[in-house]
C-alpha cells in the first residue's frame, strides 16, 4: 500500500541533489578560466565571492570554509591573475565566507531536526494507518490511500481490515474535514473498530460503538468541532458462510465486480456515525450472496467526487470495467486514471479497498 502524495523535496528535508553539490565546484572552474581567457582590464574573478553562499545550500560548515578559503586565496594572490583584491575588498569577501559557513552550520541543523521529526511523524501516522496485508484470513485485500495534505501519510479517510471471532471485518470511512486535524478522530475510529471486531457478535453493534466513539468526542470540551460526523460503510466475511454482510452509514456505495458486470450494491443507507443514532436506530444490515471471483470495492466521496477540468465528476463505475484488466493491480489503475482524469489527483483525500473471499493465497487484482 502506497500513502502520501509526494515526498518533500530540496529544501524541506531531503538531501540536495547532487548537481547542487557539484554546482560550486564546477563555476570556481569556469570563472577561473574564462578569467584567464578574457583581456586584462576585464575582471571577473570578483564574481567568486558568491560562491561560498552558493556553497552553504549543498554543504557542511566544513566545505563552505573550504570553497570560501579557496575564493580567498584566488582573489588575493594577484600572482595567480584572478583579481587584484586588496584591504576593505578581502574583509568583505571573508565576512562573506564566514556568514556563509555559519548559514551552512545552521542548515545542517536545521536539517537533521527535520528529518528526525519526519521520522517521529510517519512513525506515529503508520502506527494509526499500518499497511494494509495482502491476505487477512480468507479475504484477499489490496489498498491505496492518498491524503490531500502533501507531505501526510494519513488525511481524514480511514480503512483498515481485521480478523475475529465473527469473521472477516472491513471499514471504510471519510471523517468530516481532511488533513492532520482530522487524524484524532480517524485514530479513535480505528481503536473502536478493531475492540469492536473482537467483542461485538453483530455488525450493527459494531456501527453503535463507532458512532458511541464519536458523539463521545464531540461532546468532549476538547473538540473544536461539536459537529463531528463520519459517513462509513461496514462488511463482514462471516466464517463459513458464502456471503459478505454490509452495513451503509451515509457512505457512498461498494460497487460489486462479477466478471465484466460492476454494479452497486443496494444496501439501505443510515445516519452517519457521529449523530447519536447508530445506537437508537440501527442501521440495516445487507446480506449478499458471494460467488467464486466475486469482488467489492470500497471507496469515499474524494474518488467520485474529483471533477475534471470542466467540472464533470470521475465515473468510476464506468471506469471500472475498463480498469479491471490493468496487470498491475485494480486500485493502482484506479489511481492513475483519477490522477489523469483530474490533471495531478483530487484535492480531497482518497481510499481505495478491494476486497474478495477466496481461501486461496492468489494475488487479489494480478
Amino acid at each position: 500500500m502506497r500513502r502520501g502524495r509526494g515526498e518533500p523535496g530540496w529544501l524541506r528535508g531531503e538531501p540536495p541533489p547532487r548537481w547542487a553539490r557539484f554546482a560550486p565546484a564546477v563555476a570556481l572552474v569556469v570563472l577561473v578560466l574564462a578569467q584567464r581567457l578574457t583581456p586584462g582590464d576585464v575582471e571577473l574573478g570578483y564574481f567568486l565571492a558568491g560562491l561560498p553562499p552558493v556553497a552553504a545550500f549543498a554543504y557542511g560548515a566544513a566545505g563552505t570554509a573550504f570553497f570560501a578559503g579557496v575564493v580567498l586565496l584566488l582573489l588575493g594572490v594577484p600572482s595567480l591573475g584572478i583579481a587584484h583584491a586588496r584591504g576593505t575588498d578581502l574583509a568583505t569577501v571573508a565576512t562573506v565566507g564566514l556568514l556563509s559557513v555559519v548559514i551552512a552550520w545552521v542548515r545542517r541543523r536545521r536539517d537533521a531536526q527535520l528529518v528526525s521529526v519526519r521520522t517521529v511523524a510517519e512513525a506515529a501516522q503508520l502506527a494509526v494507518l499500518p499497511p494494509l496485508p495482502e491476505r487477512v484470513g480468507p479475504v484477499a485485500c489490496s489498498g491505496l490511500y492518498r491524503a490531500a495534505q502533501r507531505g501526510t501519510l494519513v488525511g481524514g479517510d480511514l480503512y483498515d481490515v481485521r480478523a475475529g471471532p465473527y469473521g472477516v471485518r472491513a471499514l471504510v470511512g471519510d471523517v468530516q474535514g481532511h488533513g492532520l486535524a482530522a487524524v484524532a478522530t480517524v485514530a479513535a475510529l480505528l481503536g473502536a473498530f478493531r475492540e469492536a471486531v473482537l467483542d461485538d457478535a453483530e455488525l450493527s453493534a459494531v456501527a453503535a460503538r463507532l458512532d458511541r466513539r464519536l458523539t463521545a468526542d464531540a461532546a468532549a470540551a476538547a473538540v473544536e468541532h461539536p459537529e463531528l460526523f463520519t459517513t462509513a460503510v461496514l462488511m463482514e466475511f462471516p466464517p463459513g458462510l458464502d456471503l459478505v454482510r454490509i452495513v451503509s452509514c451515509g457512505h457512498p456505495p461498494a460497487l460489486r465486480l462479477r466478471g465484466p458486470q460492476v454494479e452497486e450494491v443496494t444496501v439501505e443507507p443510515g445516519p452517519p456515525l457521529g449523530l447519536g443514532l447508530a445506537g437508537q436506530l440501527p442501521p440495516a444490515v445487507a446480506e449478499l450472496p458471494v460467488r467464486p471471483g466475486d469482488r467489492f470495492l470500497l471507496h469515499t466521496d474524494g474518488v467520485t467526487e474529483a471533477r475534471d477540468a470542466t467540472g464533470h465528476f470521475y465515473p468510476l463505475a464506468v471506469r471500472v470495467p475498463v480498469l479491471a484488466t490493468d496487470p498491475a493491480g485494480l486500485v493502482q489503475a484506479v489511481w492513475r486514471d483519477l490522477a489523469a482524469f483530474t490533471d495531478g489527483g483530487p484535492r480531497d483525500d482518497v481510499a481505495l479497498l478491494l476486497l474478495r473471499l477466496d481461501g486461496c493465497p492468489v494475488r487479489l487484482d494480478g
